[in-house]
């Protein structure tokens, strides 16, 4: 269909071939893909992480289409993927990491039920379409991390703390309007929550252009 990323990562009706060479775009193009995936639950943490490392390496269309083949197509604007925000997302798990990081789709809602995972939401490149995400907390052990940049405001005042420390490490700016508004609600117990901006070294995430590849002989 017009006005969709495929899951080869390219336009509906775009004819590539299988063989054909893939550019550092379509890489990127499949990366905003998994990202979105994995902010929907399609994928887990380490379903993510193993797909975009292939996509970085990948040197084909078709290789590219391989790790998308099994997620449903988004809609696309002018400028890259987008898709529309989901009223609410429940995840329930135990003992496996849970991640949102580069541009996943931030829901109006979401139901974190966790016990012993440590949880990184990421909203540095996430996909904003409203001004406010509450995040409905029942959450046991472990770390919650949510790591902001300027215009995003967290507010932990509804939360109910349990064995649990908060480390606020968010750096007001008067003169950034408030882009989004995360209000933390529930209970967490043990463990701590962790608001932090991006770290300036580690903070260049693993969707970047791969290397060049050697010329050949």
């Amino acid at each position: 269909m017009p006005g969709e990323i495929s899951t080869a990562g390219m336009r509906s009706g775009h004819s590539s071939q299988p063989g054909m060479r893939a550019s550092h775009a379509d890489r990127d193009r499949v990366a905003d893909l998994l990202s979105i995936a994995a902010g929907e639950g399609r994928l887990t943490s380490e379903e993510l992480d193993q797909r975009l490392e292939a996509a970085l390496s990948a040197r084909t269309v078709g290789e590219l289409t391989e790790l998308t083949a099994d997620l449903p197509p988004v809609p696309a604007l002018a400028g890259g993927v987008v898709a529309e925000a989901k009223d609410v997302v429940r995840i329930d798990q135990k003992f496996s990491p849970v991640k949102r990081v580069g541009r996943w789709v931030v829901p109006r809602r979401l139901e974190l039920s966790t016990e012993f995972c440590a949880v990184t939401l990421d909203f540095t490149q996430a996909v904003i379409t409203q001004d406010t995400l509450r995040i409905d907390l029942d959450m046991r052990g472990k770390t919650l991390t949510l790591i902001v940049k300027p215009g995003i405001v967290v507010d932990c005042d509804g939360l109910s703390l349990e064995f649990c420390k908060v480390k606020d490490h968010q750096v007001p700016d008067p003169g950034t309007p408030v882009a989004l508004r995360v209000e933390l609600v529930g209970t967490k117990s043990f463990g701590r929550v962790v608001v932090r901006q991006p770290r300036s070294t580690a903070g260049k995430w693993l969707l970047r252009k791969p290397a060049p590849l050697p010329a050949g002989d």
